[in-house]
Order: structure tokens, then C-alpha cells, then sequence
């Protein structure tokens, strides 16, 4: 090619050389719309190669519009939310973390201007001191990828450039089990109209908006069962809204141990809606359980049975801990706690398994303790040996 400014066609796409000496590229593109390289290059090679990478992609199917994600991510998010049904606790979840920790830092930029490098930086801005703390930030990091994964199927972009490893993986600390006297010393100490509240969280692994929505009809004593088929969410503005449990897992029926069925039966007399339908708990003046309201009442039950800061939600843990010490099942284990993955199940395995180590070291020190020689003995040869000592 001659060094005027002419384009050197070629089979796919043309090459010129610029009065500055570098060469540009351009294609049309499988829409027809002719387009040119975002950048320029030193040699009429490195263009061509430019080119036949890109004649690839077309043949591939691989090609994306570049024009494409030109789209501010404030908006590409905001309309992502509007094309999805969540739980009304889940979209406030996902408002919250986009308005405080995602905006704030990729609203304005384009789709196709968030790097990898954009995203490392914001996650370690978000970890740093004074950040929101690294449960809060893994969620934010996970709803970054799923908002930009979507971008990646419209073919907007690329690639996803969230690629920190683990960075969307909660660990939270490790929750605390209480011990069976501390459940009933915790139930003792709660006013009368809560002590069911407290066993039936416990021994029948029930998270808080699934005993706020619980109605008698769910209950059968004789039987033994609790059915489990709403929760309750409480949201910022106050609302109550009631509606099946987070998963289709979590809709399930828990089989209760008998100690807890005397419990149950005075509480019903007592304190329950009498309908049907009528809510098993009610607050003292006759209204629907919040949560809001409850904390005041467990934070004096703790102090009164001097345990330590433990949350509501601890009581299920407890009541998982105890289920899978049992021997349950893995499928059993998630069943009764309304779960679909097995993730969760197998932390109280492990848990249980490390459990019966104790146990079982515990067991080898007595069994040692009764092998030990009487202090009085018999003659020699009236004891067996010791177990492990060697025979002559």
C-alpha cells in the first residue's frame, strides 16, 4: 500500500495508514454498520491482525456490539430490578446495597467502562476500616456480578469483570449453641406469653417470620407436627407482609419432640388467636409479632438468665446443632430446616462429627480409667491384660 490515505481493502474489513504514520482499522459489522478500531496501531500487520481477530468473532458468533454497553450502570441496574420478581425483602436488601455501596462508586461510569481493576479497588475501599463489614460487602459483590452476568447474556459486554476469587462467599463467626438447661433457663425467663415461642424456634428449627406467621391450624398436638407454609417480613416503612417461605425447601412439616407438647397445648389455651386460623403468637396487646418490637423483651430475658448476647435466630441454630447430633441424615437434616442446598446441613454435620470425636475421646479415658490395676489386686495372673499391653 502507498503511503496516501487511501484504505487498503482486503477480503474482511480495510486498513489505511493515518498522516501520523500509525494505521487504522475498519470492519462492517454483521448488523452492516461500518465501524472503526478503538484504537489505532503502529504497523499495517498489527492492524490486519486486529481485523482477522475480529472476522473470528463474527464467524464465532462471538461478536458483541462495541457500541453496545454504552450504557450508564444506574441505569442498565435500575432497569435490571424492574425485570425481576423478589421477595419484597429481597428487593429492599438489593435497593440498599445498590443506593449505599454500588452506585455510589460504578452509577455513572458505562457498562463497558467498568474494568476488573474498577472492581478490585472498590472491594478493597468497601473492606477497609469504617467500610460496612465483610458480610455486607459480599453480598454487594454478589449482586455487582449478577447485575453485570445479565450484561454479559444481553451481550452488552464482554466479560464480567467481577473475578475476585471467594469475593461473594459470607463468613459469617461462628454462631453460639446453647445448651439444653439454657434453652429452658431462656424460656423461663421470657414472659409466660413467649416461653412456646422459645421451644418451638428451638426444637423445631423455626426462623423468626415463620413463627410470626404461624396459625393454629399448622399445629397438630396429637401428632406431634408443626406445618410451616408463611413468614412474615417486616419491612423499613413498618409494613408486615406475609408470604411463602424463601424457598420452596422451606415450605415443610417438622416433627416435635414430646416434652415441648405440654408447653404448646397451655399456650394455645392461653395466648393464641382463638380461630382456626387465628396466629399461634400475638404480641400482649393482641397484634401480630414484629420484630422490632420484640427485641426489647428478649435483650431483659438474656440478662435475666445471664447468657450471653445471642440472637433469636440463635435458637434455630441450637435446635439444628441438637437435630444433627441425633445421627439425621444429610436429606433429613435439610428437610427439617427448609433447606434446598446441602450447603448449610453439612456445617452441622461436621459439627455433629467433631461432636462425637469428643465423645468418643471421652469415652477412651474412661475406658482407660476402669483398666487401670486395683490399688489391692489379686494374686498374679487373676487380672486380665491391659488392653494394647503386649503378651508374653
Amino acid at each position: 500500500m502507498s503511503g496516501n490515505n487511501k484504505g487498503h481493502r482486503r477480503r474482511f474489513g480495510a486498513v489505511r495508514k493515518l498522516p501520523s504514520g500509525r494505521f487504522q482499522a475498519r470492519y462492517a459489522g454483521p448488523d452492516g454498520v461500518e465501524r472503526t478500531a478503538p484504537q489505532t496501531f503502529p504497523s499495517k500487520t498489527d492492524a490486519e491482525i486486529w481485523l482477522t481477530r475480529k472476522e473470528a468473532e463474527i464467524h464465532e458468533q462471538e461478536w458483541t456490539d462495541p457500541d453496545a454497553g454504552k450504557i450508564a450502570f444506574r441505569d442498565y441496574a435500575t432497569s435490571w430490578m424492574s425485570e425481576r420478581t423478589l421477595r419484597p425483602k429481597t428487593a429492599q436488601l438489593y435497593e440498599g446495597l445498590l443506593r449505599l455501596h454500588i452506585l455510589p462508586a460504578f452509577g455513572n461510569k458505562l457498562l463497558i467502562e467498568i474494568t476488573s481493576r474498577h472492581v478490585r479497588q472498590w472491594h478493597t475501599k468497601l473492606l477497609s476500616d469504617g467500610g460496612p463489614g465483610a458480610s455486607t460487602v459480599a453480598k454487594a459483590y454478589r449482586l455487582l456480578r449478577g447485575i453485570l452476568n445479565t450484561a454479559v447474556e444481553d451481550d452488552l459486554i464482554k466479560k464480567n469483570p467481577c473475578r475476585i476469587k471467594n469475593a461473594g462467599v459470607e463468613r459469617p463467626e461462628e454462631r453460639p449453641v446453647l445448651t439444653v438447661p439454657e434453652v429452658f433457663k431462656l424460656a423461663g425467663a421470657v414472659p409466660p406469653r413467649f416461653r412456646a415461642l422459645v421451644l418451638l424456634a428451638t426444637f423445631g428449627s423455626m426462623r423468626w417470620g415463620e413463627l410470626a406467621a404461624l396459625r393454629r391450624h399448622n399445629l397438630d398436638l396429637e401428632v406431634r407436627t408443626v406445618r410451616i407454609e408463611a413468614s412474615v417480613s417486616e419491612m423499613k416503612t413498618g409494613e408486615l407482609l406475609t408470604g411463602r417461605p424463601k424457598s420452596d425447601a422451606g415450605a415443610r412439616v417438622v416433627t416435635l419432640p414430646e416434652i415441648i407438647m405440654g408447653d404448646l397445648a397451655w399456650h394455645l389455651q392461653r395466648f393464641s388467636e382463638p380461630e382456626s386460623d387465628g396466629l399461634v403468637f400475638v404480641g400482649e396487646k393482641g397484634a401480630q409479632l414484629r420484630r422490632s418490637n420484640f427485641t426489647k423483651v428478649w435483650a431483659r430475658a438474656i440478662k435475666e438468665a445471664e447468657l450471653p448476647a445471642i440472637h433469636i435466630h440463635d435458637l434455630r441454630h441450637t435446635g439444628n446443632t441438637l437435630a444433627a447430633m441425633t445421627g439425621a441424615s444429610l436429606k433429613e437434616l435439610m428437610a427439617r430446616m427448609g433447606h434446598s442446598s446441602t450447603k448449610a446441613a453439612m456445617i452441622y454435620l461436621h459439627a455433629a462429627k467433631d461432636r462425637d470425636r469428643v465423645i468418643a475421646d471421652a469415652l477412651g479415658e474412661i475406658v482407660k480409667e476402669g483398666l487401670k490395676p486395683q490399688q489391692d489386686g489379686g494374686e498374679d495372673g487373676d487380672d486380665p491384660p491391659l488392653v494394647g499391653a503386649k503378651i508374653n
